[in-house]
């Protein structure tokens, strides 16, 4: 097949859009294109930008790439630009008036447009063939788009609309061929991961889905990302005890605590309700280490509400964590119906308090590694060392292990991407561990 020329494809935001990125790559390359993601240096003639919508930051993030492909486009180093992704959907009219430098705009989904405008043929047979674009043994796994939970501060269902799951046979038909392919490791991710299936079984079925998953020969580890407490299925943690290839690894968003902040938020859930839900996941699955997401500064979060905050973080003492400070998101309930009350300074010292808390516990977590063995998957070489995780940490957002290099390796002791090694921990800092 001639190549038709190159594109450059930059993604923003998060793991879904990635696999969003990976999966149009595919239908590219089957037609004649050549395609770079995140290059350094776009050097194509054409490039996409798939955004992000999700909160002011990342809005920021994504004009701020259009703009410098712009540029790019205007000293005659680039033929045409596209942008596509959460913020186009989202702002469709208005970003073809703010940038008109754009040749065209698409939605979250208009895949097969996209490829029919650039001279294409959209491959329906192809649709769940991906380049992948992370190292080769892991992958990330999207098993439903949108979300029902229509939480006060969230546009993802504006965007995104509401859940729609995968068939668990098309979700077991992907995970066979990635193996095949070389994969070994899987980051399960949707928006709201424990709402799988309602859509289309009439109850939640993430619980059968990993299990299912876990007994397809090749899979050594499968990890559970951005699932919700509300109505958390307990038969999941019955799956993660049973199947050694399923990670004691749960990303499982919280957002706050106190009854005040849990009602506004249109959480559905108390702050009783979450102690117990933790206390359960920890009795349940043994040496589990648990990621959460907080928020400060939401409308009406007083003093007393922050101080259950620290309170909470401090007995729960999550393995990983991450905060940020609330955003008014134009279209959602919060933004119609409260008042951003809460000012910038105040959200920002909270959020500097909150992250110090943590800081501490995962170095106490940290340490606490010292002396064991863990297995570590490696992921890639780097000057003296090996870098890899243990089962406890997800690619880019959780600590690493570090394994130094031998002077003089004998033949046989060179490790490779992919492969597990048992490793002792020497020592930690409050980020990484050294092997």
């Amino acid at each position: 097949m001639n190549c038709r020329g190159t594109i450059d494809l930059i993604t923003l935001g998060c793991s879904k859009n990635l696999v969003d990125s990976e999966k149009l790559i595919r239908q590219l390359e089957l037609n004649g294109y050549e395609v770079t993601h995140d290059a350094e240096e776009p050097q194509g003639e054409i490039a996409i930008v798939n955004t992000c919508g999700f909160i002011g930051d990342a809005k920021e993030e994504s004009i701020n790439m259009i703009l410098e492909l712009a540029r790019r486009k205007q000293q005659g180093k680039l033929r045409q630009l596209i942008v596509m992704g959460c913020l186009s959907q989202r702002y469709f009219e208005e970003l073809k008036v703010e940038l008109p430098e754009v040749d065209r705009f698409y939605g979250k989904f208009d895949w097969e447009q996209i490829v029919a405008d650039l001279g294409g043929v959209y491959r329906k047979e192809a649709a769940n063939d991906r380049r992948l674009t992370t190292p080769s043994h892991y992958a990330y796994l999207k098993i439903s788009e949108g979300c029902n939970r229509h939480c006060a501060y969230c546009a993802i269902p504006i965007i995104t609309g509401r859940q729609k799951s995968r068939s668990i046979e098309d979700i077991v038909t992907e995970v066979e061929s990635l193996v095949t392919k070389g994969v070994k490791e899987f980051q399960v991710i949707a928006q709201e991961l424990t709402g799988y299936g309602t859509d289309l079984y009439g109850r939640q079925m993430i619980a059968p889905l990993i299990d299912r998953i876990a007994q397809v020969p090749g899979v050594e580890w499968i990890r559970l990302h951005y699932a919700y407490p509300t109505n958390f299925p307990m038969e999941l943690l019955q799956v993660m005890r049973h199947r050694d290839n399923v990670c004691k690894y749960l990303d499982i968003a919280l957002q706050h605590i106190s009854d005040n902040q849990l009602s506004a938020m249109r959480r559905h859930i108390t702050r009783q309700q979450t102690y117990d839900l933790i206390e359960t996941i920890r009795r349940e699955v043994s040496g589990i280490h648990l990621r959460t997401t907080l928020m400060v500064g939401f409308p009406g979060e007083t003093d007393e509400d922050f101080q259950e905050l620290l309170d909470f973080v401090r007995w729960a003492k999550f393995e990983r964590m991450g905060a940020f400070a609330y955003s008014e998101e134009e279209g959602t309930y919060a933004a119609e119906h409260y008042t951003d009350d809460v000012p910038d300074e105040v959200k920002q010292a909270r959020l500097s308090k909150l992250m110090r808390v943590q800081q501490q516990i995962s170095a106490d977590v940290q340490e606490s590694k010292v002396g064991q063995e863990l297995q570590v998957i490696i992921d890639r070489e780097e000057g003296d060392y090996f870098i890899g995780r243990t089962e406890y940490d997800s690619p880019e957002v959780d600590p690493e292990v570090l394994i130094k290099k031998s002077p003089s390796p004998r033949r046989g002791e060179s490790l490779r991407p992919g492969m597990f090694v048992r490793t002792t921990i020497e020592s930690a800092d409050d980020f990484d561990l050294y092997g």
